[in-house]
């Protein structure tokens, strides 16, 4: 669906704001208006109740950095419900925009004593409170943001961890973790314990990528992009500037050379230390079993 949108929403508020909205897909159309903007239905007497829930109407027509709740859920739930894909939408000023709030049971309360049993403090709901994607598992559903981008096949076991703006193209088996920003090829495995470096910390601006059927082994991470038929052996983490000798051409060179290109396998010598790349032989497959009845 492309811009301008118009969308229908329901809020949950109290005398500070938004406290977090459910946006329905059905209810997605085009909008004919010139700028982006939303309305709600006004509650007249506010101090009847701690909370209250209001009828909204959003409408998205540009793609800019973000200075509402509204527009802000909105593109969340775009990203959730595989209508756009990670990187394709303007989240600058997110973490401006939303309030950290309390969440019980998938609602959001306002931070103060007298709660417990509390889930999260948090920005972000889980993305299960909002969206239920088809053709996927969750093994813990608040190990996955509302924003993240879930394809059909996915399977994301107990340790898997998905972010915001950052997601799968499915299938795919999720053990480890994808940071903000991160998008993963169909037919990758992620391993337990696996990290990839987002963007939203270290001043890291590279947007990493991994390609179709590749394998990060359990307890790796990368800091650089992998193209398509890679492996990345267990606990071997590959940071941009890295030094990595490889066998076949018998020079050495940084891990950034590296980034993007298809069939490599990385591993470090057992016996000098020294971390290596070599072409890969062995072509990476899923266990289509655990995936295509999801």
């Amino acid at each position: 669906m492309k811009l301008p949108i118009k969308a229908f929403g329901q809020a949950l508020m109290d005398s500070e704001g938004f406290l977090q909205i459910y946006f329905s897909k059905e209810g997605l159309s085009k909008s004919m208006e010139k700028n982006n903007s939303f309305t709600f239905d006004e509650v007249t007497d506010k101090n009847k109740e701690e909370k209250w829930s209001t009828n909204l109407e959003v409408h998205f027509i540009q793609d800019a950095p973000l200075e509402d709740i509204p527009t802000a859920y909105l593109k969340l739930h775009l990203l959730s419900w595989r209508i756009y894909k990670p990187n394709e939408l303007n989240l600058e000023n997110i973490f401006e925009v939303l309030p950290n709030l309390m969440w019980i049971e998938g609602i959001a309360h306002r931070i103060k004593d007298g709660f417990r049993m509390i889930d999260s403090i948090d920005k972000f709901p889980r993305m299960t409170d909002h969206v239920m994607p088809e053709n996927v598992r969750i093994a813990d559903t608040s190990r996955v943001r509302l924003g993240a981008y879930l394809g059909a096949g996915t399977t994301v076991m107990h340790e898997g961890f998905i972010n915001f703006n950052a997601g799968t193209e499915g299938p795919n088996m999720i053990e480890g973790r994808i940071s903000s920003g991160v998008f993963v090829g169909k037919d990758s495995d992620l391993g337990g314990g696996s990290s990839t470096m987002g963007t939203l910390s270290g001043g890291n601006e590279e947007k990493i990528s991994i390609g179709q059927r590749c394998l990060l082994g359990a307890n790796a991470g990368i800091g650089i992009s992998l193209g398509d038929d890679c492996i990345v052996e267990a606990g071997l983490y590959i940071t941009s500037g890295m030094k990595i000798t490889l066998i076949e051409e018998e020079k050495i060179v940084k891990a950034i050379e590296l980034s993007g290109k298809n069939n490599i396998l990385y591993f470090r010598d057992s016996v000098t230390g020294k971390v290596c790349a070599k072409s890969n032989k062995n072509k990476f497959k899923l266990n289509k079993t655990l995936h295509d009845n999801n």
